[in-house]
């Protein structure tokens, strides 16, 4: 007899961890950490403050300044991100433009097996009931 699982932390985190290990594993040949891909994905829409970007991937990821800072130099240590300007805009070069492209392909193909056949409203549900545990818990986190 199988059980319904109960939406908590364990299982989303459990969904989040599968799918992660998956980017990786396919990222992992271009030589990016997972929080390299995160930056190279916000850099894709055009140039961003440094300032700014550090602050959309600490709160995204959840990790400090230093390492942020860490894995933007990297980036740009590996020709993938050039510091643009006086005040400082990041931008992606033409290798990054590539690079962020091959790692927005991978997501997309993980994307399309793993929800392939689940129905468009529950989907949308899962979305919106995500968004809002996300919400709250970057609420509680920030009255920390």
């Amino acid at each position: 007899m199988s059980t319904t699982p109960t939406l908590n932390g364990q299982v989303i985190g459990q969904a989040h961890y599968a799918t992660r290990s998956l980017l990786e594993r396919a990222t992992g040949p271009l030589g990016l950490s997972f929080g390299q891909v995160v930056a190279l994905n916000a850099l894709a829409a055009g140039p961003v403050e440094r300032a700014q970007l550090v602050h959309r991937i600490t709160s995204t990821l959840k990790i400090d300044e230093p390492a942020v800072r860490e894995l933007i130099d990297g980036l740009v240590d590996a020709d993938l991100v050039q510091v643009d300007g006086s005040a400082p805009h990041l931008r992606l070069t033409d290798g990054g433009r590539a690079t962020q492209t091959r790692v927005a392909d991978a997501v997309a193909g993980i994307t399309a097996r793993l929800y392939r056949d689940i129905p468009a409203g529950e989907a949308e549900v899962a979305a919106r009931v995500l968004t809002v545990v996300t919400q709250r818990a970057n609420a509680e986190l920030a009255g920390a």
